[in-house]
């Protein structure tokens, strides 16, 4: 099962540190095969390897996860006709990749690379592009099997319902919605048009989770007992990659702006003075610069975005902005966003949610309180959204019973925290079980640490990776990652398949179900982080069929028309 060496299997040594694998099947060259043809999600998560056609989608909303979830398409699986966006920015990139870095560029290639085609001119010829996502729906909803949905949090339910009527299957980044009410919502509908919505909480997806998995269901760990997540970002005023820069014409006094510009004079003339392939590099470069500073056209008024306006104690304006930056920067405020717990928390309550369902047989259990706190020591009064947030929940292991005075305190501790400031540790998850503890590092390492004693580890430092807005850069240990999947081609390729293989029990790993469950506990935290208190989860929260909401506010799929 462990990876021993001869020397740790001659001494009997307890506590060693080795690499977790499912049966040994990636350090086998079939596993090898199967990566290099792309079918280890199909074997993990059995699916198909091919589709006899692709999937035909549009792409509503082509920002950074957007971008992300172009990157990830597998195009046997999937084909892009139509792509919605406002931002001649995230058009710019949805086309020829994010170049402003190696890593971004691995991450977002875009989909001339994606699908071989040589010039803009030639890529839209095969995919349409429109500005509003109704556009998108009403013009292609007979050209199209569903939509990808990568907008702000506050557009998810009313784009995903709006493709739902219209016919389309949906899959949406998380958070499901923006309130719990709009998530029932969504879920009711999705019950009655029987279309397939996932949501891309991807760690569903993510073979390391699954053999973790394995692991807890084995009783290599023992008893699970508690469960601590991090995610820390190094995020400071002035380097914020949930405040990116805008063009000077939207906010001239923006600091960010104005480094735009120099940056765009800067490598102006570097593409000047570049010589052989270093031409193409710079050109690259510049082109994208020019894309991002021509969002200074866009009239964010008419897609619903509203000016910012923040207010102290007294009613004092101490911040305030165009409708543009709440399209632009739209995590930073409650209104289009939903904070640290929508955007990581969500995930890693998420992969807590796994790690625990192990020991209940799969079915996924849900949190019975949190305590949480949350602040603002770091940034300036420019937006809603803290800097900290540090919370403690409450899970039931098994053989919890609420009605037994000794079966009550069977309950598994889940401890959060998700800071800026200071990315040390960068993010992951510990799971500590009675015999042993497993470390789950970036959604791409997994160690497995035998015994209960203290065991050190040594970090070293290696090359950093920056792939999306929701996460600054981390330190990787260098050569001692694998090349593991994080998730998003396999949740695409599954929900693909399941909609060119209509059954009862052929559902996306994330259905609404899930999804909800996911967003009750990221909302509710908000609530109990901003009032710094202790809430105890209510069942019927969890329960698209019920109308009780922790907002209060009763579920109504008729106000969407």
């Amino acid at each position: 099962m462990m990876n021993l060496t001869p020397r740790e299997r001659a001494t009997g040594k307890e506590n060693f540190v080795g690499e977790v694998s499912r049966r040994g099947f990636l350090k086998t060259g079939v596993a090898a095969g199967l990566v290099a043809g792309g079918g280890l999600g199909a074997f993990y998560f059995g699916y198909e390897k091919t589709l006899p056609n692709p999937v035909r989608v549009g792409v509503i909303g082509t920002g950074d996860e957007g971008n992300v979830l172009i990157g990830a398409i597998n195009p046997d699986y999937l084909q892009v006709t139509s792509i919605a966006d406002v931002r001649p920015y995230s058009v710019h990139r949805a086309f020829h990749g994010d170049h402003y870095s190696d890593a971004a560029l691995a991450a977002r290639c875009g989909l001339m690379t994606k699908y071989g085609w040589k010039t803009e001119d030639e890529a839209r010829r095969h995919v349409k592009v429109y500005g509003d996502y109704r556009e998108l729906i009403d013009g292609e909803k007979d050209n199209l099997d569903g939509v990808l949905i990568a907008l702000p949090l506050h557009l998810h339910a009313t784009a995903a319902i709006a493709a739902m009527k219209a016919g389309l299957h949906v899959l949406t980044e998380k958070l499901m919605g923006h309130s719990v009410h709009e998530c029932k919502e969504m879920a009711r509908v999705a019950k009655k048009t029987g279309l397939h919505l996932a949501t891309g909480h991807q760690r569903h997806y993510n073979i390391l989770y699954q053999e973790a998995m394995d692991t807890i269901q084995r009783g290599t760990l023992g008893d699970l007992h508690y469960i601590r997540a991090q995610w820390h970002r190094g995020n400071l005023p002035g380097h914020d990659s949930w405040q990116p820069p805008m063009p000077p014409e939207l906010k001239p006094k923006d600091e960010l702006a104005e480094k735009l510009v120099k940056q765009l004079k800067s490598w102006e003339g570097q593409l000047a003075k570049a010589r052989g392939r270093d031409i193409d590099v710079w050109r690259k470069k510049v082109d994208q610069l020019r894309a991002q500073l021509a969002d200074r056209t866009v009239e964010a008024e008419k897609f619903g975005y509203q000016p910012i306006e923040l207010k102290d104690g007294s009613g004092k304006v101490v911040y305030d902005g165009p409708a543009a930056e709440e399209l632009i920067r739209w995590r930073l405020w409650d209104r289009t966003g939903g904070g640290l717990m929508a955007e990581l928390g969500s995930h890693q309550l998420d992969a807590a949610g796994i790690f625990i369902s192990a020991l209940h047989g799969g079915e996924k259990q849900h949190p019975l309180s949190v305590m949480a706190a949350a602040n603002q020591p770091i940034f300036p009064p420019n937006r809603d959204a803290e800097d900290h947030v540090a919370c403690m929940f409450e899970f039931p292991a098994p053989g919890y019973d609420p009605k037994s005075e000794i079966k009550r305190r069977q309950k598994i501790g889940v401890q959060y925290a998700s800071i800026n400031g200071n990315g040390f540790g960068g993010y992951g998850e510990i799971v500590y079980g009675t015999k042993g503890t497993l470390i789950l590092d970036r959604e791409q390492e997994a160690m497995l640490f035998q015994g209960p004693s203290e065991t050190k580890v040594k970090v070293e430092t290696g090359p950093t990776l920056d792939t999306q807005a929701s996460g600054a850069a981390q330190t990787a240990v260098a050569g001692a990652v694998r090349q593991v999947s994080r998730g998003y081609r396999e949740e695409m390729e599954h929900w693909t398949w399941c909609i060119k293989n209509p059954a009862p029990e052929n559902v996306p790993r994330c259905h609404p179900k899930v999804a909800l469950a996911d967003a009750v506990i990221a909302l509710v935290t908000n609530i109990a982080a901003r009032e710094g208190r202790r809430i105890e989860f209510e069942e019927a929260w969890f329960d698209p069929d019920s109308d009780a909401t922790p907002e209060g506010v009763k579920p109504d799929v008729t106000r969407y028309v």
